[in-house]
């Protein structure tokens, strides 16, 4: 039962480090510990008495700390919360979590508290507090609920009281975030918010529990590190304040006096009013009412897949060597229920929405293949007239002129407007506004090819494939005149290596560069030589000297990760709320989390630019934290494009599919992800080649492409797992008859595979789905019930969606829960074999947790293929070995393909120069004009 702890024997501590002397500065930390300690002793919420929660800023070392804690702790009978905020570094060697000090650095960890310490002390068998509480908001904060190889546990685990609960900001692989311009960090802005202001539909009191689930939908839905959360017993009914909220404590109005008797009115034979009859509520379902409200966008996290799925998907352009990752938010009822009752409940609702789903897929393919013309996608040039998918293969309306306004919208922020900084794929093409690259993807091209945008020509290759020379082009300037020289694009790729100040970014480019990470970054490395393996002989020719070759060097220099950044201009960790542009538009405003406009940058020379256009006069993004708004907004025109492709979610799709008028402005184009299932070969019997073929041919495609959402908004079936616009790709390879048999089941040719596997009667397994993608959940039930007609037994089991990297990204963890089929999905970071293959299929580099290697491949041929393809400086060539890895990876059934992702896009009829640009997934943003009305 939950109980509000009693003030009077309760204490708390308040631990905040705002200022370091290495560290970058985290001014909202000191306003953290003002927020919690107002929320904390407010009688209207908790109560504990100002004596009773003690605040620590600024502490001057780790005594300090610890014997704080340990005079409060003492003094707590009922309840103890200890909250830290500020830097979290991590152990390279033991991968422990440490609490920054205001003197810290990475480079001293023992200037720095190791949270062991802090754990040990929280548990001290003299303290006598009945329930403890642990609340840490930094960076890699998840660790906290992990052993290191020190061989200590978790704090849950070793409580030795009734109720123990830790939450962590952020996953153990993740940052947390302190956005620019709030007054508070991201997380801990949002736990003050929820406490003082209340959670509506939520329980009488704010148990630590009910905290986690709306603080991980409201994170998500703001595109912000997920929160994570450990209970120990009765941990999670753990409250900290009374839900202000709730009907029980809402202030009620003063009493109305009672109106003097009127005559009886004369009966009406009309229709009855609304106040006397209620009329049915026809609009969206509250979260309170639904099992899956929408949500924004979601961050890069350390799950093991990636899926479009989510209405928080933004495609991040994320390095498969650092398992970064974007899961869908967190869905939930808002409601306690337990037992049969939830599932019922939720699978009703689940089976309704089915219904409806594809009731309106139906709709719309009638609609969109009647009375407008759909575009064939064959035609080589432009289309003037707007059908549906004009602008998928053909550029639609070409030759817009100069002038006007182009708004974009979008229901969250970027990760960060700094190019060394920005995972999302939306940023990256965004950020060509205001950056350039050596190299880009060409405009209006078919696929993704390179072409030359700051250098004049691709570049030359030497070595073996192991230099690359550049030599940049004459009027490339920055926004002040100045010339954009070989020097500012190597002191841009520098601040890749300075993590702790420039955090996030991609890392293929230090995995390519210094693999062996022996160079400090541009800001602990003042040397005049700095990146070795960057050479500048003059102002405009720039030498990479890569340690082994790739062939892929180039795709990695066209993500914006590579672009120039002028070192006067740096502002360090600052750098994104202002960029020095280098491109056509320089930044004029911007309002973290609301809004941002771009104008032209007048030293910028179309001459010495051949991809960007700069067709429109001002650019503004409008930033909102509600998905609906962007829809609507777009169904009323006040607004040209959503900012993230994804975003078009069910009233836009209500609005727009169903309107033959309007359909002509929508485009379905394919995401680049891939939906698919694995088979973890240390599951027994999916360590047999016959088990896994049985799978693969008795499930039923057409019935898993419906429940992901259909043809039009779930995919393309696909017949094999590497999806077109890679090279290698074959869409016509069908090796198990996917697209000959219309996506339906070989029962017979499942059953011969079961009888060459041994288990004829088929066998048991389980199929893990993460729990907050319910179109996931859907199709894994849809391959239980395929696989049941040929005898094989599969359990679904829904996992916490937001631990999918210690779950299913720990091969032992998926061995000893037994999950035989784990539902997933993957699209590649840049448009190649290399980016897709390698994290899925490469033996070599699997990390031990977070491992996208769902089915354990460790086939030598395909490791030797791989490094061959890797090595090949002919893309061609490349292609050729990835197409045979494509080949053994469907013969070995390592995989169970289910459809080729698709999106949903509105473009305003205003647009003019619009295409989709297969290397974005996306309109391509550099060529968009606007006019017309």
């Amino acid at each position: 039962m939950t109980i509000l702890p009693d003030p009077a024997a309760s204490r708390a501590l308040l631990i905040g480090v705002h200022d370091y002397e290495s560290l970058a500065a985290l001014p909202a930390v000191e306003r953290n510990l003002a927020g919690l300690t107002r929320a904390f002793t407010d009688p209207d919420l908790w109560g504990l008495p100002p004596t009773h929660c003690v605040a620590l800023p600024q502490p001057s070392s780790a005594q300090d700390v610890l014997d704080t804690l340990s005079s409060v702790a003492l003094r707590a009978t009922d309840t103890l919360v200890v909250y830290y905020a500020g830097h979290g570094l991590i152990d390279p060697h033991s991968d422990e979590l440490y609490l920054a000090l205001p003197g810290s650095d990475q480079e001293r960890l023992y200037s720095a508290l190791p949270f062991e310490w802090v754990r040990r002390a929280i548990l001290d068998p003299r303290i006598g507090a009945r329930n403890k509480v642990v609340i840490l908001d930094c960076c890699y904060s998840g660790r906290a609920l992990m052993g290191g190889m020190s061989g200590t546990t978790q704090v849950v685990d070793h409580a030795l009281i009734d109720g123990t609960s830790l939450m962590a900001a952020s996953a153990k692989t993740r940052k947390a975030l302190s956005p620019p311009g709030e007054e508070f960090t991201a997380f801990t802005g949002e736990l003050i918010t929820a406490l003082t202001e209340g959670i509506v539909d939520g329980p009488s009191l704010l148990d630590m529990q009910t905290l986690y689930r709306h603080l991980y939908i409201t994170l998500a839905a703001k595109s912000r590190p997920l929160p994570q959360q450990g209970n120990r017993n009765t941990g999670g009914l753990i409250a900290l304040a009374r839900n202000r909220a709730h009907p029980t404590h809402r202030p009620q109005p003063p009493p109305r006096t009672a109106p003097k008797p009127q005559p009886s009115p004369t009966p009406r034979t009309g229709p009855i009013s609304p106040a006397a009859s209620p009329t049915p509520r026809t609009g969206p379902i509250s979260p309170a009412a639904s099992p899956t409200p929408r949500t924004g966008p979601t961050p890069a996290d350390s799950s093991p897949d990636r899926t479009p799925d989510a209405p928080g998907e933004e495609h991040p352009q994320t390095a498969a060597l650092r398992q970064h990752a974007t899961p869908e938010a967190a869905r939930t009822d808002g409601q306690r229920h337990s037992g049969r009752s939830t599932s019922v409940r939720t699978r009703t609702i689940a089976v309704v929405s089915a219904a409806l789903l594809v009731a309106g897929v139906s709709t719309t393919l009638a609609l969109l293949n009647g009375s407008h013309r759909e575009s064939d996608g064959k035609s080589k040039g432009g289309v003037t007239e707007a059908t549906y998918n004009a602008a998928v293969g053909h550029v639609l309306k070409p030759g817009g002129k100069k002038g006007g306004t182009l708004k974009f919208i979008n229901a969250a922020d970027a990760d960060s407007w700094d190019p060394q900084r920005g995972y999302y794929s939306f940023v990256g093409n965004f950020a060509r506004y205001y950056t350039r690259q050596l190299v880009t993807y060409a405009p209006e091209s078919k696929g993704a090819e390179l072409t030359p945008d700051l250098a004049t020509t691709k570049a030359r290759i030497s070595n073996h494939g192991r230099t690359y020379t550049y030599t940049l082009r004459e009027g490339a300037t920055w926004e002040d005149g100045s010339p954009v020289t070989s020097k500012d694009i190597k002191y841009g790729i520098e601040r890749l290596w300075a993590p702790d100040v420039v955090s996030g970014g991609p890392s293929y480019l230090q995995q390519a560069l210094d693999p062996d990470g022996t160079y400090r970054g541009p800001y602990k490395d003042t040397s005049p030589t700095g990146l070795k393996a960057i050479e500048t002989p003059n102002p405009r020719t720039i030498v990479f000297k890569l340690p082994q070759a790739n062939g892929d060097f180039e795709q990695m220099l066209a993500m914006m990760a590579a672009s120039p950044v002028k070192r006067s201009q740096d502002t360090k960790a600052k750098y994104g709320l202002r960029p020095f542009s280098s491109g056509p538009y320089k930044f004029r405003s911007y309002s973290p989390g609301r809004s941002l406009e771009l104008v032209r940058n007048p030293h910028w020379k179309p001459s010495s630019d051949p991809v960007r256009k700069a067709l429109p006069d001002k650019i503004s993004v409008t930033i909102t934290n509600n998905p609906d708004s962007v829809d609507a907004a777009l169904l009323k025109g006040s607004h040209h494009l959503a900012l993230s492709p994804y975003k078009l979610g069910p009233l836009g799709r209500t609005g727009m599919l169903s309107d033959s008028d309007r359909n002509k402005n929508l485009d379905t184009p394919r995401s680049g992800f891939v939906r698919y299932a694995g088979f973890p070969r240390a599951v027994k019997p999916m360590d047999n080649v016959h088990c896994r073929r049985a799978v693969v041919h008795a499930a039923d495609r057409r019935n898993l492409q419906t429940a992901l959402g259909g043809r039009v908004i779930g995919g393309d079936l696909a017949p094999n797992l590497l999806p077109p616009g890679i090279k290698g790709a074959d869409p016509t390879f069908d090796p198990y008859g996917v697209l000959k048999n219309g996506g339906k089941p070989n029962v017979a040719k499942a059953r011969d595979e079961l009888k060459a596997c041994g288990r004829p009667g088929g066998f048991s397994t389980r199929i893990a789905v993460r729990n907050d993608r319910p179109p996931e959940v859907g199709a894994a039930e849809s391959l239980q019930s395929a696989l049941a007609k040929v005898g094989i037994k599969a359990k679904v089991e829904q996992f916490d969606g937001a631990r999918s990297s210690d779950i299913v990204g720990v091969p032992a963890e998926v061995k000893r829960r037994g999950y035989g089929i784990v539902i997933a999905s993957w699209s590649a970071d840049f448009p190649t074999g290399q980016a897709f293959w390698r994290p899925l299929v490469d033996s070599r580099s699997q990390p031990p947790s977070g491992s996208y290697n769902l089915a354990g491949v460790d086939s030598p041929d395909i490791d030797k293929l791989l490094a061959e393809a890797i090595a090949e400086p002919d893309p061609d060539k490349a292609g050729e070995a990835y197409e045979q890895i494509n080949h053994k990876v469907a013969d070995n059934a390592y995989y169970l393909p289910f459809v080729y992702d698709k999106y949903v896009s509105w473009r305003s009829p205003r647009l003019t120069d619009v295409h989709v640009s297969p290397a974005y997934g996306a309109y391509d943003y550099a060529r968009l004009g606007v006019s017309g009305t």
